[in-house]
C-alpha cells in the first residue's frame, strides 16, 4: 500500500469517521479553523430570510413624499402627469400607518406591535443593493453570494470555519415552509464544500426528520452493529476507490444520525416548553403557530449549539394588493420574532446570537395598472431593508438611507458581498481567510472579496 492509499484508508471505518469527526472538532486551533476575530461575541446566527422580497417603504423605511405623489406618473425625467390609463406606471404611496418605536425612534409600520417593544435591539441598515430582480438568482445570491447557484450557503460556510459545538448535531440547520423557495434546497446546499457542511432541512410538519426514531423492535445496540458492519463493506469499496470523498462523507452522515437519534427528539418537542413561553410565541393560535414554533425550535438549537439556522417565511412578493398582503405577512411573524428576541436576551443570549432579517431586494415606488388599480410593487435591486439584533450589531441605530422616494440607497451604500463580509466578522471570521480550493483557485464567500460596513458593528 502507497502512502496515498494508507491515507485514505484511514477514513474507510465507521470507528475511524467518527474518531476523525473528533479530532477535527477538538484541533480546530491547531488547524486554523478557530475565528479569526476571538474577540467577535456571536457564536450562533439566527437568519429570518423573508422570501419573495419585502418592501422597505411599507416596513420600516417610510416616504412622505410618495403622498404628495400618489398615482401620477412615474418618469424618471421627473415630469409627473395622471397615470390613470392602462399600460402606464405611477407612484403609489404606503397604504399603512408609521409610528417611531422605541427610544431610538426607529420607523416601523404599526402593524408591528410586538417588534416595536424590541425596537431598541434592532439595527436598521438601508444602505443595501443587490444585482438581481429575478427570485430565483436573487434567492441564490443572498443565500450563496452567487446568482446562478451552485456556492456553498452562507450557513454551509460558517459550519466549515466554526463547526458545531455539538458533536451530536449539525453545523447548519434550516427551517423551511411548507413550499421551498424559489431555487428550491441549492439555497441552502454545500456547494463545493465537503458535504459534511450541507444543511440539515427539518420538515414543518409530521416528523422533523424521517426515520429520527428507530423502526420498532430496534434496539441502538442492533442499530450499532448494523453500522458497524455497513461499515466494513464501505471499506472494501473504498480502498478500490480511495479517491472518492462521498463514501466518507455518506458514513460520517450515518453516524451523525445516529447520534441525533438521542437529541433531535427532545429539542423538537416543545411540549416541555412553559405555557408562558408558547403564549409568548404565539404557538397555538392562528395566523403565527406555524412560525412560532420554528423561531422557537431556532432558539433550542442554537441553545444546543447549533451554528446556523435559517428560517424562511414566504411570500412577501406583493405586486398587488400589497395592503392586504403584507399585513397577513406581518401578523405572521411579527410576535414571534419579537418572543424569539426577548427570550434569548432572557436566556443571556442575545449578545453571542446574531439574528439577522431580509429578503432578496426590496420593491419599488411605482406599480404599473393591470385589470384595473391593484395598488403593489415591484422588485427592486437598488433599496431594500435589513435589520439585525444581537451578535455585536450597533443596536439602536439605523445606518444609511435611500432616496426621499426609495428608488435608490443613497447613504452608506454597499454591494451584497460587503454585508456578507460583515456577517462573516460579527461571527469571528475573515472572508479572505475562509477559503477553500476548488477549480483550481480558492474561492470565498463574497466571490473575489469585499468590505466590512464598520458603521454596522458596536
Amino acid at each position: 500500500m502507497n502512502r496515498r492509499d494508507f491515507l485514505y484508508g484511514l477514513n474507510a471505518s465507521l470507528g475511524s469517521v467518527a474518531f476523525t469527526s473528533m479530532l477535527a472538532q477538538s484541533a480546530r486551533a491547531a488547524s486554523g479553523k478557530q475565528p479569526h476575530f476571538p474577540l467577535a461575541k456571536a457564536k450562533h446566527c439566527i437568519f429570518l430570510y423573508m422570501e419573495g422580497g419585502p418592501s422597505h417603504i411599507d416596513t420600516f423605511d417610510p416616504k412622505a413624499k410618495l403622498e404628495e405623489l400618489h398615482l401620477k406618473e412615474f418618469n424618471r425625467s421627473g415630469e409627473e402627469q395622471s397615470a390613470m390609463s392602462s399600460g402606464k406606471r405611477y407612484y403609489v404611496k404606503s397604504p399603512f400607518e408609521f409610528r417611531k418605536a422605541g427610544q431610538s425612534g426607529a420607523d416601523m409600520n404599526k402593524l408591528w406591535k410586538k417588534l416595536a417593544g424590541v425596537a431598541d435591539d434592532l439595527c436598521f441598515y438601508r444602505g443595501l443593493q443587490v444585482e438581481s430582480v429575478n427570485h430565483p438568482t436573487a434567492n441564490y445570491h443572498v443565500n450563496t453570494g452567487n446568482r446562478f447557484g451552485g456556492d456553498p450557503a452562507i450557513g454551509s460556510w460558517v459550519n466549515y470555519g466554526l463547526g458545531t459545538e455539538n458533536a451530536d448535531l449539525p453545523g447548519f440547520v434550516v427551517l423551511p415552509e411548507l413550499s421551498h423557495p424559489q431555487g428550491g434546497p441549492s439555497n441552502w446546499a454545500n456547494g463545493f464544500l465537503p458535504t459534511s457542511y450541507q444543511a440539515t432541512a427539518l420538515r414543518p410538519k409530521g416528523s422533523p426528520l424521517l426515520d429520527i426514531h428507530p423502526p420498532a423492535g430496534v434496539t441502538r445496540a442492533q442499530q450499532r452493529r448494523n453500522l458497524d458492519f455497513l461499515a466494513k463493506l464501505n471499506e472494501r469499496h473504498a480502498k478500490r476507490h480511495p479517491q472518492h470523498e462521498e463514501l466518507t462523507a455518506r458514513m460520517r452522515n450515518y453516524e451523525l444520525a445516529f447520534r441525533m437519534q438521542m437529541q433531535v427528539p427532545e429539542i423538537v418537542n416543545i411540549d416541555k416548553e412553559t405555557e408562558q413561553t408558547k403564549a409568548m410565541y404565539g404557538i397555538g393560535k392562528e395566523p403565527t403557530d406555524n412560525f412560532a414554533r420554528r423561531c422557537l425550535l431556532a432558539r433550542k438549537l442554537v441553545e444546543k449549539g447549533v451554528r446556523f439556522v435559517q428560517l424562511y417565511a414566504s411570500t412577501w412578493d406583493s405586486h398587488d394588493y400589497i395592503a392586504k398582503a403584507h399585513a397577513s405577512r406581518i401578523q405572521n411573524v411579527d410576535q414571534p420574532i419579537a418572543a424569539l428576541i426577548k427570550d434569548l436576551k432572557q436566556r443571556d443570549m442575545l449578545d453571542e446570537t446574531l439574528i439577522v432579517w431580509m429578503g432578496e431586494f426590496g420593491r419599488t415606488p411605482d406599480n404599473g395598472i393591470r385589470g384595473g388599480i391593484k395598488y403593489g410593487r415591484d422588485h427592486n435591486p437598488e433599496a431594500m431593508n435589513v435589520w439585525m439584533a444581537g451578535g455585536g450589531v450597533k443596536a439602536g441605530h439605523t445606518i444609511g438611507a435611500t432616496d426621499e422616494i426609495g428608488a435608490k440607497a443613497v447613504e452608506v451604500v454597499h454591494p451584497l458581498r460587503d454585508l456578507h463580509v460583515t456577517l462573516l466578522k460579527l461571527l469571528g471570521l475573515d472572508d479572505n481567510k475562509l477559503t477553500y480550493l476548488h477549480a483550481g483557485r480558492y474561492k470565498q464567500l463574497s466571490q473575489f472579496g469585499g468590505n466590512v460596513i464598520k458603521e454596522l458593528i458596536a
